[in-house]
């Protein structure tokens, strides 16, 4: 079942988040494309990193729940599909797009919540012998970010669910999940990655918790005002002397195999 909360303007995510591919290299330097082979990258967005992994030579298609970035990884001339993560151990998906070489994520397994079934699906869309490695949030995640919105949000009258709607694990979980899923040679490290925000806190919230403020039921006059209350919240902590913004981001990178 898609996440609800993971909703995606186009627009905002060019304007506010175009750290996130800039920021991937890492993860594709992991994946490590070769001339002929076939990837499926999954979660692809709008398909920036996408194009990179077709500029290394591979044959690539992109996956992503949400019609939007899809559309706009197609305007990019990517081969992408609205597909459900948690489906691809469904025999039909790989009879409709075949096996792959690799398969490669950058900051969206968080957004997929049946973990073992995306684990289970990326087996099954794989060659004997292929990889997986990419990037997600790893444990501790935006805590203060994290806090800031919850408390913001709730103050104001909202309802928000107990617990957050990404998967956040740390290192022994995500080896655990994968090892029992089939992978072998399992590799996961946690990194802390202070990340700049060009844009702001505001411009972050509105961006990357677009979907959350709607199953909250928070009007779009509101949104303004929550993302400048966050603001006010977090700026002992998220500000720099200069005046600029940053995220408390930590990053889970991993590589694995699926046995020969």
């Amino acid at each position: 079942m898609v996440n609800e909360t993971s909703r995606w303007s186009p627009t905002d995510y060019a304007q506010n988040a175009s750290f996130v591919p800039e920021l991937g290299a890492a993860a594709l330097a992991l994946l490590d494309p070769k001339p002929g082979e076939m990837i499926l990258d999954l979660g692809c967005g709008d398909g920036a990193l996408t194009e990179k992994i077709a500029a290394a030579g591979a044959g690539v298609i992109g996956f992503d729940s949400s019609p939007e970035m899809v559309e706009a990884a197609r305007a990019r001339g990517i081969d992408a599909f609205v597909v459900d993560a948690e489906t691809l151990a469904d025999p039909e998906q790989a009879e409709r797009f075949g096996h792959f070489d690799a398969v490669f994520s950058n900051a969206a397994l968080h957004w997929m919540l049946d973990a073992d079934a995306v684990a289970s699906g990326v087996f099954a869309m794989l060659k004997d012998g292929g990889r997986f490695a990419g990037e997600m949030g790893g444990d501790g995640n935006i805590a203060t970010l994290r806090g800031a919105i919850r408390a913001e949000i709730t103050a104001r009258g909202h309802v928000l669910p107990e617990t957050d709607p990404q998967w956040y694990p740390g290192v022994e979980e995500f080896t655990r999940l994968y090892g029992v899923a089939g992978f072998a040679d399992v590799r996961a490290e946690l990194i802390d990655r202070p990340t700049p925000l060009p844009s702001g806190i505001a411009a972050w919230v509105k961006t990357f918790r677009a979907g959350w403020l709607d199953q909250a039921m928070v009007p779009e006059w509101e949104r303004d005002e929550i993302g400048r209350g966050v603001e006010k919240r977090v700026e002992g902590a998220l500000r720099q002397a200069d005046g600029s913004w940053f995220a408390d981001y930590v990053r889970l990178r991993f590589w694995m195999r699926k046995p020969e």
